[in-house]
């Protein structure tokens, strides 16, 4: 049994209950909400065809049994004084506000999926309106995502939900999964909309504003197969001259800290998975091990009171072990794989500005072993090269933007992770510090009891 060796009441380790987030929004910071993680550290991932996009989940919400518990109040030790290491920043005014809500499931010959709700609430006055309903789905959101990567290839854009299910974990079109999702969603666009630039996107606004049909139309009106193809041979010619030779210093250095941290957080993501699913399997021993004593309790009438007190105990500490793991379920879990997904696509901002860096570096070979033809390069390099100062910039300032957030949004994590640590400790410590005290005090009448003539 995994339960063996350990107390009860004292797993390996626990989430803060915190939102975990920079209370100021900004680009690479997570949104409002904050989405839950599959608990699953080796579990089989299924692709899914192109028509099950629907299906696909960023993180899956752990919720638990509730167990039956005894109510006798239990003393709490002292709180800690962890609340006064607070990491906040005061809130930018806001003028677009967007809600992801009430999914709805459709059915048709072809295919089952969900949509979702969006509503956008706006001050700006480029909108027609001030409110705006639609429903989108998960392709829809994928549309937008590729769009803002299309237009501002050397921005961060946040990530979406993934592709893919984890099997075993999640139940498709359970009520869980589709919560899971759709605070990912939520998460994703309400990104965006405090992106000091991505806010902007005419695309952004089409996908807030247009109905569903209207969406499909302007959809088609994107750059033809050919177009496509052509952008990705580019690419592909781009990536097979090898390293760029005038990168600047601080891209280098970028992508030099892009690379530790991808290590970095990828390991912590797979551990802290590990170290959840241990937990949880101790809670189920837990849940167990209480009622073993209430049975046995039945039948050893001169110990049966103290067995039931070590029950209550186990109890109480396994329903504070419970809310520990919604804690790393809720905050822990999501904000480490987020970063997971951020260091990819970090590392694809910088391979897109390598890019259009190596197009300029080529043209300027080509000037120098060429005589004839110099104005017409010139005039190439010329718009090259303010293609790549404009770039460098974008992507210079999306860094420090994205860094900032990140290490706001780490450190709030963890001292939410300490935080709910201690006040599991001081439960679970309080709980059998009173067993001890009335087995004490029995103990003591008891002896009394047996001096006397």
């Amino acid at each position: 049994m995994q339960a063996e060796g350990r107390a009860p009441g004292l797993p390996l380790l626990a989430g803060g209950e915190g939102p975990g987030a920079d209370s100021r929004p900004a680009a690479g910071a997570p949104g409002t909400a904050r989405g839950p993680l599959i608990a699953a550290a080796a579990a089989e991932v299924l692709p899914l065809d192109d028509e099950e996009d629907d299906l696909e989940v960023f993180s899956k919400d752990t919720s638990l049994a509730e167990v039956n518990s005894f109510s006798p109040s239990v003393p709490i030790s002292p709180s800690s004084m962890i609340n006064q290491y607070k990491f906040e920043d005061e809130p930018e005014l806001r003028d677009l506000f967007i809600t992801v809500d009430d999914p709805e499931s459709h059915i048709t010959a072809i295919e089952t999926f969900i949509t979702y709700r969006v509503v956008t609430k706006t001050s700006r006055g480029e909108f027609d309106s001030s409110e705006y309903e639609v429903r989108r789905r998960y392709q829809d959101f994928l549309w937008l995502k590729s769009k803002l990567e299309e237009a501002h290839p050397t921005l961060i854009i946040p990530p979406l939900p993934e592709k893919f299910i984890m099997k075993g974990m999640v139940e498709r079109f359970s009520d869980e999964f589709i919560e899971t999702r759709r605070k990912a969603l939520h998460k994703f666009l309400n990104r965006i909309a405090d992106h000091p630039t991505l806010t902007f996107n005419e695309d952004f606004k089409i996908f807030l504003t247009a109905q569903a049909w209207e969406l499909s139309s302007h959809k088609k009106q994107g750059p033809g197969l050919l177009s496509r193809m052509g952008q990705t041979v580019r690419a592909v010619a781009s990536s097979v001259r090898g390293a760029v030779k005038n990168r600047p210093g601080m891209f280098t250095e970028i992508n030099d800290y892009m690379e530790t941290f991808s290590q970095k957080i990828n390991l912590l993501d797979k551990i802290a998975h590990r170290i959840y699913k241990e937990e949880r399997d101790y809670f189920n021993e837990m849940k167990e091990y209480g009622p073993i004593h209430t049975l046995w309790s039945a039948s050893e009438e001169d110990i049966a009171d103290s067995l039931k007190g070590i029950a209550s105990c186990i109890d109480r500490c396994c329903k504070a072990t419970e809310k520990r793991m919604a804690g790393l379920s809720e905050n822990l879990l999501p904000i480490l794989h987020e970063y997971v997904l951020y260091s990819e696509i970090l590392m694809g901002v910088l391979k897109r500005r390598d890019q259009i860096q190596g197009e300029l570096d080529s043209k300027v070979d080509a000037l120098a072993n060429r005589k004839t033809e110099k104005d017409l390069f010139s005039e190439e390099i010329g718009k090259l090269e303010d293609k790549v100062e404009r770039a460098n910039n974008a992507l210079k300032a999306d860094w420090d933007r994205w860094k900032q957030n990140m290490q706001c949004d780490m450190r709030s994590t963890f001292t939410n992770v300490a935080e709910n640590n201690l006040r599991f400790y001081e439960e679970c410590l309080a709980t059998w510090e009173s067993f001890l005290a009335s087995q004490t005090v029995d103990l003591h009448v008891e002896e009394d009891s047996e001096d006397r003539p």
